[in-house]
């Protein structure tokens, strides 16, 4: 991808997500006019900036702001080309307990991206979602569900701006903060007697940050505007995560927290009339409407898309593709702890 002299902002910049895109744009695109790094946490700028350092990487720009903040975000927009929204309150029992914080950030936060975005010269907005938000059970899916349909919606309202916005949607990132196999090493570490597994029947979808960065790419590139791109991934049982971890320790049945699904979904049957399978991605299209700009049998035949069947559902329990035991521990090697070993 040529991204030579596109100044791009990242909200929520200073997360994991942030963290990696930046290290993939800085290696790729060393020829990029600007990187922006928006966040409200200034201790987490701090860290960033020891690992991407302002006199090593001059086209850093360390921003503190809030998408909560319209006016900031304009400021923070000028001369900007792509914007990429990460920024978001994630963590589901968090949300439960303070609705409208969540709210404020994931909804009013989105607006207030788009208006910024249409009120400055952007050309590309790409906002990242979560499984959650597909059939969602809990605060945190229904603000993200939210937010999907204000992007997809901004499309409609651009008039004849140059801009396009669409959505990335993918399941838990291995070794995130907050995620299960970091969560399950310290435990191991700690010397804890059990790992607490919160329901033994409980599976999620499996994702790395570097292929969570790639659909990004992606979605910069090929875009129409409007998309929710979903990737095809594997699953994995939550009892299978402690056993590669830690074989020899207990696993003990806590419970399903408040707002957690069994099983966690990215296409529900609804969505499946406005699906395409272009290969690696699903897209659900934008529905038809008087203000669409493109039509499905246009978008299939340009990526050589199928339709998928009506009624087709994608979710972790009943994917078709596993991690084993094995494949589990290369991976939290690979991309959560290095010097991992049973």
């Amino acid at each position: 991808m040529n991204l030579d002299n596109k100044s791009i902002l990242i909200t929520g910049g200073t997360g994991s997500f942030g963290k990696m895109f930046t290290k993939l744009i800085l290696e790729r695109c060393p020829k990029v006019k600007r990187l922006v790094i928006l966040s409200r946490d200034e201790q987490k700028h701090f860290q960033m900036a020891q690992e991407f350092c302002e006199s090593e990487y001059p086209q850093i720009r360390y921003f503190i702001g809030d998408v909560r903040d319209k006016n900031r975000l304009k400021k923070a927009f000028e001369g900007i080309d792509i914007v990429i929204h990460a920024a978001a309150m994630k963590h589901v029992h968090l949300a439960e307990y303070n609705p409208m914080e969540c709210v404020k950030t994931n909804i009013n936060g989105a607006e207030n991206v788009i208006d910024a975005a249409l009120e400055s010269n952007v050309q590309n907005v790409v906002a990242l979602s979560t499984d959650k938000a597909a059939a969602p059970i809990n605060l945190y899916g229904a603000t993200k569900l939210a937010s999907d349909k204000l992007f997809i919606a901004a499309n409609n309202i651009k008039g004849n701006r140059d801009i396009k916005f669409s959505v990335v949607r993918y399941g838990n990132v291995m070794g995130s903060n907050g995620s299960v196999m970091p969560f399950f090493l310290k435990k191991k570490k700690d010397g804890e007697s059990f790992l607490p597994i919160t329901d033994n029947r409980m599976t999620r979808f499996n994702i790395s940050l570097e292929d969570g960065c790639e659909m990004v790419f992606y979605a910069i590139e090929n875009a129409w505007g409007g998309e929710v791109f979903v990737p095809k991934i594997p699953s994995y049982r939550i009892p299978d995560v402690a056993t590669a971890i830690a074989p020899n320790l207990e696993q003990k049945e806590v419970g399903v927290r408040p707002g957690e699904k069994l099983h966690e979904e990215m296409i529900t049957a609804s969505d499946s009339f406005n699906t395409v399978d272009i290969g690696k991605y699903y897209v659900i299209l934008p529905q038809p409407s008087p203000y669409s700009r493109y039509t499905k049998e246009e978008y299939k035949k340009a990526f050589n898309g199928v339709d998928v069947e009506d009624g087709f559902a994608y979710d972790s329990g009943t994917n078709t593709e596993w991690e084993s035991i094995e494949s589990l521990r290369a991976l939290v090697k690979k991309h959560v702890d290095p010097n991992f070993s049973v």
